[in-house]
């Protein structure tokens, strides 16, 4: 019986490390895309640069090389970059900036409707 619980119990552990990875994977992939667009449009102009200089080297596939590195480096990081904190027992339920991903609101910004200073006064 208690083996069959400590496996059961392992299984649960795999499967929740797996979900922190993929949710870590998922959330620097978008801090990528979204904060990261000026690092993007960065290695974009590197590796134009670097298509055009490896042009007289491999004149057939420079650009193919250059896009599947840059592909390749950024696919690294997100996945070292996940596994590393998945590892360290960083899960994403702890980290306090990453409420967009809970769906929980923002507890310092509250609404102020227009019509407020008008009817928030009035008691029923």
């Amino acid at each position: 019986m208690a083996l069959s619980q400590s496996q059961s119990f392992r299984k649960f552990y795999y499967l929740l490390m797996l979900r922190s990875f993929l949710i870590w994977a998922f959330t620097l992939t978008v801090c990528l895309l979204v904060i990261g667009f000026p690092l993007v449009i960065l290695m974009v102009t590197i590796g134009a640069l670097l298509a055009v200089v490896l042009q007289s080297v491999l004149p057939v596939s420079a650009v193919l090389v250059v896009a599947a590195s840059i592909l390749s480096i950024n696919l690294l990081a997100v996945i070292v970059g996940a596994a590393a904190l998945t590892l360290k027992g960083v899960h994403p339920q702890e980290v306090s900036w990453l409420r967009w991903l809970h769906g929980e609101e923002d507890p310092s910004n509250t609404s102020v409707y227009a019509a407020c200073p008008l009817t928030c006064e009035i008691k029923h």
